[in-house]
């Protein structure tokens, strides 16, 4: 077994060895890969035997920011949280050894259902469904913000305490990793940001990426979540910077024309809960203050354009793989002019 284009960044002869070793007779015979397109991040691989597959991630090639992309981290959490109320894949092995395959990786049980990205995708099921759909999207943030993380084991994986000013720290200097021209606005932006952190509320366990496309929903099975996917940025913290994440892709998608290049127009679906009746579903459920959204928004809208800066980066340096990277960089001056208006309200 030899890796070829299609499967570049993933040697499936040094897997097959590492299989048999970490978990023997769990996917026997020879394998083949798929690197699953769209993915601008962790790279994610369906790996099959023929007769079952799994899901194989590892980091992203080439230019990779500090403390991002960590395998382990994504393991730990979703490891974690089987048996609760939110949806997980069952966790098979990880690997922290970078010399199997040159980065390291994990492998997870493969889970059914559809990731709705488009728009396009959700208007053949209808508005009702859609709002259904968009509701337990909701709920399942919910059940993941109150979820015990120190009772299933997560007591140590991030520092509530001093959250929000550690994210605009951190994502300042992660500006800086990847920072290679100039962005109108982005500099005001981490300012606001620094100058007016508001206290934390009660820490928990934060998703940092959430949104509808990275859950999956069974059509077959009555439009259920079966499980919350790319926990690459998960850690303990203001649960509120997950509803704003969600919220700024939701505000973006809307704001744009729908053959936009935004990661997501799913929002603009029929049936789709409005950004108002997100904020209202969650605050009734959760019992939580959302009246500091607006920092919140800022730092979301931050976030993202330093990510997809960094994805700018690889791709302008050749160190991407699959395709979807064109116009990355043109989306990132409305993500500044977003945070900028969410900060100066």
């Amino acid at each position: 077994m030899t890796a070829s284009d299609e499967v570049k960044g993933l040697d499936l002869g040094a897997l097959r060895t590492w299989l048999d070793a970490e978990v023997p007779g769990e996917l026997p015979g020879d394998l083949s890969a798929t690197l699953i397109t769209g993915g601008k991040s962790n790279l994610t691989y369906v790996v099959s035997n023929g007769e079952r597959d799994v899901i194989v991630r590892r980091p992203p090639l080439g230019h990779v920011l500090a403390t991002a992309h960590d395998m382990g981290r994504e393991h730990k959490v979703m490891a974690a949280l089987a048996g609760t109320a939110v949806p997980v894949p069952r966790m098979i092995a990880a690997c922290s050894d970078d010399s199997v395959i040159g980065a390291n990786f994990y492998v997870m049980e493969r889970m059914s259902g559809t990731a709705f990205q488009r728009a396009v995708d959700l208007e053949p099921i209808g508005a009702e469904r859609t709002r259904a759909i968009t509701e337990r999207l909701v709920d399942t943030l919910v059940d993941l913000h109150a979820v015990d993380y120190a009772s299933v084991g997560l007591a140590d994986f991030g520092r509530p305490d001093g959250y929000l000013t550690r994210q605009v720290a951190r994502w300042k200097k992660q500006l800086e990793s990847s920072r290679s021209r100039e962005i109108d606005g982005i500099d005001e932006l981490a300012e606001r940001l620094t100058s007016s952190v508001p206290a934390s509320s009660d820490g928990t366990i934060v998703h940092g990426d959430y949104r509808l496309d990275n859950v999956l929903v069974d059509t077959n099975d009555g439009d259920r979540i079966t499980t919350v996917l790319d926990w690459e940025m998960s850690t303990l913290g203001d649960p509120l910077t997950d509803v704003a994440v969600m919220l700024a892709y939701q505000n973006l998608a809307l704001a744009a024309g729908p053959s936009s290049g935004q990661v997501t127009d799913a929002p603009r679906a029929p049936g789709y809960l409005s950004p108002d009746e997100v904020v209202e579903r969650y605050a009734s459920r959760s019992g939580r203050d959302v009246s500091e959204l607006g920092f919140h928004l800022g730092l979301a809208y931050f976030k993202l354009a330093v990510i997809l800066e960094g994805i700018y980066f690889r791709h302008s340096h050749g160190q991407t793989v699959g395709s979807g990277f064109d116009g990355i960089g043109a989306m990132i001056d409305p993500l500044v002019q977003q945070g900028l208006d969410a900060t100066s309200k």
